[in-house]
């Protein structure tokens, strides 16, 4: 069986799916029409997101019995199209749910202690504690939006302080001993940080706008580590203007594609919002990151080779 890999990863996935029986094939910088014409050569496909897999590469894969993705979410794979041609679909949530939990808990830390706008000031020649002086997380309501495995890993983390662990999930019975399982109703009534950890679907899609921040009967902090499209921006720094946000750890945005650095390399395509974002000192931005660490690097690798090997054993 021949594998098409599209993107570079762990070296592992290569090593170890040769050892399995399976024949490599790398291809990192052609694009997609190139790689389309030849596709129907190709058994697997693995892919992290530099293109979207959609029915027309799918129909011209024609041998395709699988493709890997070597990250959590599949939105830009058409799921049903593939799963009605019988192709299995792999994914690895499991392997950066603890790099997001990290990435997330250290976003709100930096938040409520102003570390980041604190470095900066210092490095600056400034020594302002009053106006650096932070807040303490016990005490107060941490609400979860998708309780999966990101949602989960985060909750472990909160296990070392005093906080109330909300969830909210479409899915019913989801709750562990890290958190309670509540309505929309009860989340909006008791949420002090809210963080999101959803995939990206119709439903969620623009899921965070002005009527829906409304709806919290106290200011809250935004903590995103999702996916971007699921925040409008726009709404968000009207929040955050009149403080029923205090303030927002973001690691995605809106105006991601693959990536949003050509939002830097081509200023004029800036949104207003985002440059508004960009002057706020209660903002904190990474470039998608929370689930990039090198211990998930090779996680996810190492995940997407034991679901192949599973549905898949050589001869």
């Amino acid at each position: 069986m021949k594998i098409l890999h599209l993107d570079t990863n762990h070296p592992l996935l290569l090593t170890q799916l040769q050892e399995l029986g399976f024949e490599n094939h790398e291809e990192y910088n052609a694009d997609k029409t190139t790689i389309q014409a030849k596709i129907h050569e190709y058994d697997g496909i693995i892919i992290r997101s530099r293109f979207a897999i959609d029915q027309e590469f799918l129909d011209a894969a024609v041998k395709l019995k699988f493709i890997g993705r070597v990250g959590a979410g599949l939105e830009n794979i058409d799921t049903s199209y593939a799963e009605s041609k019988n192709i299995l679909l792999f994914n690895a949530p499991e392997g950066n749910r603890n790099a997001v939990g990290e990435h997330t808990l250290g976003m709100l830390l930096s938040l409520f202690n102003k570390i980041n706008k604190a470095d900066r000031e210092v490095r600056q020649g400034h020594w302002r504690r009053e106006q650096n002086r932070g807040f303490e997380l016990d005490g107060l309501t941490v609400s979860i939006i998708g309780y999966g495995n990101m949602g989960r890993s985060f909750a472990r983390k909160l296990r070392g302080f005093d906080v109330e662990v909300l969830c909210y999930d479409i899915k019913e019975d989801i709750e562990d001993s890290n958190a309670t399982q509540v309505t929309l109703e009860e989340l909006f009534e008791k949420t002090d940080v809210l963080s999101l950890h959803t995939p990206q679907t119709p439903e969620t899609i623009g899921m965070i706008n002005q009527d829906f921040i409304q709806q919290f009967a106290k200011p809250f902090w935004l903590l995103n580590t999702a996916r971007g499209k699921n925040v409008i921006t726009k709404d968000l720094i009207e929040a955050l203007k009149s403080t029923k946000i205090l303030g927002a750890g973001l690691d995605v945005l809106e105006y991601e594609n693959t990536s949003f650095e050509k939002l830097f390399t081509n200023p004029s395509e800036m949104p207003e919002a985002f440059k508004t974002l960009l002057t706020m000192d209660n903002i904190i931005l990474s470039p998608h990151v929370a689930g990039w660490t090198v211990e998930s690097k090779e996680r996810l690798a190492q995940t997407i080779v034991n679901k192949i090997k599973k549905n898949f054993v050589l001869s």
